[in-house]
């Protein structure tokens, strides 16, 4: 078995003629097995039987119309790709083992039901703890599905085997990180370690991700390490970059309800990046495109309520390709095609989203005392962790909090840190609003305000304790 990851600015996403022809070259291959692509592929799944291959089809995106004729295809927009694959392989490995476990995933149609998956996954111990659940606890979180139901399961106990990894490359990782085993949530995985990890396929090769995964040598994982680490920090620089740059082109034009930004400065490997940014700048659904001389590359990110890419789908005489989720998408368009692209998919949105989709609402799921937030109470809410989309962690809201004190911190004094107190209470909790700068101004010392936050665990040089993440803050003369 011979891994092939597409290099995307050469050959795109997904299974390309190109890609094809290097297998069947190379490697002489009889059958192809995609991951996380694929169920869009019809043309070229039609190719590689030409060239007397089989195909396999691995993939979680929104099935079109049309499905490739390919030899089996297994698909469930319930999990994850890396949750599929393996499901995927574990059913295969039972199999050659002689074993039978009782997974009602036997066929593309059964494959995603999440209640029976939940359920088998709980009752099979031995299945739970079954080599590379880490890898698909890591593809599940870095793909943002919702962590429910058999998602769920995958990241609670593949972070498990995470926490105590002995992989070369994880463990090499982790150290470059600044992470320790042990203290590896969702957040350490989905906003530290995976963003290394993707940098690779985003600015350079993503084949050097995957041997960091698979090496055994500790020289050489150090060295990716590194390499994964270096590349993350330029594609962070390329994305605030490339995001100021969009907000200033959104600026100077009218606000519609889409963003519609294209620019051929704008590399394809960070523009889905840039689209996430627009959207909680100005909270309308944005696409980004990278505008090449005869194909553009577009990624496109929306708010809750309006399927993008169902809108994108209301558009396909336009487009030469295109797939995603109901909240992110990507496609392929002639540059001639971009100014009535953008003109017919901004009338779509003109009638579809009204006012109260565009607006950012908080939901609070209790009102509750500060002197009532306990590490017995914080402990008791981690029985629904693993926490993330579809599961988020708990909101609270607070009233007449007095703010004791109130600094900006992070690079750029971008973050508010406050101090809190209850009135019932002396205890002071520490409070952190990422990029809630803007409201440091309004703060008053002592003065009593409304706060909505989730309770999050704060450790800085071995000490350990509560603090508050602030969502919103309300002043009394609001």
């Amino acid at each position: 078995i011979m891994p092939y990851v597409p290099h995307r600015v050469d050959e795109g996403y997904g299974l390309s003629k190109k890609g094809i022809d290097f297998i069947k070259g190379v490697y002489n291959a009889k059958l192809i097995i995609t991951v996380d692509h694929g169920i869009s592929a019809v043309e070229k799944v039609k190719y590689a039987d030409s060239l007397g291959i089989d195909t396999i089809i691995l993939d979680h995106h929104l099935k079109p119309a049309k499905l490739p004729k390919a030899k089996a295809i297994i698909h469930t927009t319930e999990l994850a790709a890396g949750g599929i694959a393996w499901f995927f392989c574990n059913y295969l490995i039972s199999k050659l083992k002689g074993k039978s476990y009782s997974v009602s995933f036997t066929s593309g149609e059964s494959f995603g039901h999440p209640r029976g998956g939940f359920k088998a996954l709980l009752q099979k111990t031995e299945y739970l703890l079954s080599t590379n659940l880490d890898l698909a606890a890591l593809a599940t979180i870095a793909d943002l599905v919702p962590l429910t139901f058999a998602n769920r399961a995958i990241v609670k106990f593949g972070l498990e085997q995470l926490n105590k990894t002995e992989r070369v490359g994880f463990t090499a990782l982790i150290k470059e990180a600044g992470l320790k085993k042990g203290d590896l949530g969702v957040y350490e995985v989905g906003h530290i370690l995976a963003p290394r990890i993707n940098s690779m396929g985003r600015l350079m090769h993503a084949i050097d991700a995957l041997r960091l995964l698979c090496t055994r040598d500790k020289e050489r994982a150090s060295a990716l390490a590194k390499q994964l680490s270096s590349t993350n920090r330029e594609r962070q620089v390329l994305t605030e970059t490339a995001t100021i740059q969009a907000i200033e082109m959104v600026r100077h034009e009218q606000l519609t309800k889409l963003l519609f930004i294209s620019r051929k400065e704008f590399k394809e490997g960070i523009i889905g990046l840039v689209a996430g940014k627009l959207v909680e700048e100005f909270y309308r659904p944005a696409i980004v495109v990278s505008q090449g001389e005869i194909f553009s590359k577009a990624s496109a990110r929306s708010v809750n309520g309006f399927n993008i890419v169902e809108t994108l789908h209301k558009a396909s005489e336009l487009l030469e390709d295109v797939g995603g989720h109901p909240m992110a998408a990507g496609f392929t368009v002639a540059t001639k095609n971009l100014t009535l692209l953008k003109s017919k998919l901004q009338k779509i949105a003109t009638r579809e989203l009204d006012k109260e989709k565009l607006t950012r609402s908080i939901k609070v799921d209790m009102i509750l005392n500060l002197k009532n937030v306990t590490t017995d109470f914080y402990n008791k809410l981690q029985q629904f962790a693993p926490f993330g989309v579809g599961n988020p962690e708990p909101t609270f809201a607070s009233y007449n909090a007095e703010v004791i004190g109130a600094s900006l911190v992070g690079r750029d004094r971008q973050h508010l840190k406050m101090k809190v107190q209850c009135r019932d209470s002396s205890y002071i909790f520490e409070a952190i609003g990422f990029s809630m700068g803007d409201v440091f101004r309004k703060i008053v010392p002592h003065q009593l305000i409304d706060i909505a936050y989730s309770i999050d665990e704060n450790r800085w040089n071995g000490n350990l304790c509560l603090q508050l993440k602030l969502k919103d803050v309300k002043f009394p003369q609001q």
